[in-house]
């Protein structure tokens, strides 16, 4: 493919994404397969002669699409979101073009400085504490890790790499084996999987805070689990608050836990995956506070804030604790502006050492949308998800199970975990809109997440019909 027959297949390729967005509504938003179905479709070998690139295309409709769970139609509702905007698809094609590995910034300068004030723009929105902006010679600072799962991964390394340091200097005869063996973090029976993943590869104990009625993490259960620790010759070090848990977008008491984890001289990092695009509106900036004691917080503008996946922003009070767990300098990436103090060599602040330009997508999002256009479309999603809880609660068969704080409704028929649990196949098997489960209180519940950027209430009203539709056919067999 030379440059002419690019400008041509480019210009169809984008006519093609169009046309899918546009019309994805059409398609069932859920594939009816069985595992396995595409092997059978393809040769079992790459091809030794150059294909034709409509052969290509003709099978990107029977192969893949067949197999695509449509994750921007308006009538998917499971997870949470996963942004998309036309203005992040055409700088992702930018950054695929550039095709630069800026794991320095004399790998491309451009790429590095980018990402830096974009940090400190999205920092300044969320009105973060000035000791996260970097500025020009602040001492903390934003950079763009792949997912939440990575950046609370980099947390737990750096904090460990801090408290081992710390406590070696005050007691220089005990050994690096003998510290990591008594360190412990904490974090919310309710977190993601991911904060317990990364115990596991960090090879650090971690504790499960039981929360209260409103699935949170309190100060009073944590300081008696803390004190438990210390008293059987552990060294708490650690805590991953979370505000909007994925099961039910619960918020820990961070004004609380913050002031605690100071006094016990923990690492608090601030897991807000989902959540924290929601802060960047007066209405929801207060769900916050407490952030001004956490030494690492971190949100996905990939999940609510229309930057296309992937794009994981995390900021760090202190960029030196973060440099210093993961610092390495091979003769052959070192460069003459290294130790200039004007310079950030990303590959410092993350596990791996490449990485792409992805703040061009924030910076033609914050440009084409503006704060106001990005704030309307959280205010949106959050009004969609209070009409749809307002038709489950008209409905006496039905419950919600936790507050509806944002895009996300918690809800399950009134009766047993097998009742929801057929309710929820039923409506996974009709392949018109889709959900998922989670479990709260020992209770099979249904999550309701308003999702796509092109969601509408007439979506949110068909799919509650469809909800309602099957519960009565569902009933009316139960009771036979």
């Amino acid at each position: 493919m030379d440059a002419a027959e690019f400008r041509r297949r480019g210009k169809e390729m984008v006519d093609y994404v169009a046309d899918y967005l546009e019309k994805i509504e059409e398609r069932p938003v859920y594939p009816d397969l069985e595992p396995g179905y595409l092997r059978s479709l393809i040769p079992t070998e790459a091809p030794q002669e150059p294909e034709s690139y409509e052969d290509i295309i003709k099978d990107v409709e029977r192969v893949i699409m067949p197999g695509i769970t449509h994750w921007h139609s308006p009538y998917f509702f499971a997870y949470f979101p996963a942004a998309s905007s036309y203005p992040a698809m055409l700088a992702d094609m930018l950054c695929g073009a550039f095709g630069c590995i800026g794991f320095s910034w004399a790998a491309s300068p451009a790429c590095t400085e980018l990402e830096t004030v974009m940090l400190d723009w999205l920092g300044k929105m969320l009105q973060l504490p000035e000791c996260f902006i970097a500025g020009t010679d602040g001492r903390g600072g934003g950079v763009i890790q792949s997912t939440a799962s990575e950046a609370t991964l980099v947390s737990l390394l750096a904090a460990r790499c801090k408290a081992v340091r710390q406590i070696k200097q005050s007691d220089p005869q005990k050994s690096e084996a003998e510290i990591l063996s008594k360190l412990v973090a904490y974090t919310s029976d309710q977190a993601h999987s991911s904060v317990e993943r990364a115990a596991l590869i960090g090879a650090i104990m971690m504790r499960k805070v039981p929360t209260d009625n409103s699935y949170a993490v309190r100060e009073e259960m944590l300081t008696k689990m803390v004190e438990e620790d210390k008293e059987a010759g552990l060294i708490p070090f650690y805590l991953c608050a979370t505000l909007g848990t994925t099961p039910s977008c619960a918020f820990d008491h961070c004004t609380k836990l913050g002031p605690l984890c100071k006094k016990e001289n923990m690492w608090m990092h601030i897991d807000a995956a989902y959540a924290g695009a929601a802060f960047i509106c007066p209405e929801f900036r207060p769900l916050l506070n407490g952030v001004e004691f956490a030494d690492s917080f971190n949100f996905n503008p990939h999940k609510f804030l229309l930057v296309n996946f992937d794009c994981s922003t995390m900021w760090v009070k202190e960029r030196a604790d973060i440099i210093g767990a993961f610092k390495m300098e091979p003769l052959y990436l070192k460069h003459e502006n290294q130790e200039s103090g004007l310079v950030t060599d990303y590959r410092h602040w993350q596990i791996p050492l490449g990485r792409r330009f992805r703040s061009l997508k924030l910076w033609f999002v914050f440009r084409m949308y503006g704060l106001q256009g990005l704030q309307a479309h959280i205010r949106k999603q959050v009004a969609l998800a209070k009409e749809f809880e307002s038709l489950v609660r008209a409905d006496k068969r039905f419950e919600i199970c936790a507050e509806v704080v944002l895009g996300l409704i918690c809800f399950r028929l009134k009766g047993s975990n097998e009742l929801n649990e057929d309710l929820l196949k039923r409506i996974t098997k009709s392949r018109q809109i889709h959900l998922v489960p989670c479990q709260l209180s020992g209770r099979f519940v249904l999550r309701f997440a308003i999702c796509a950027r092109t969601t509408e209430s007439r979506h949110v009203q068909k799919a509650w019909q469809l909800i309602t539709q099957l519960t009565f056919e569902l009933l009316q067999e139960s009771s036979h």
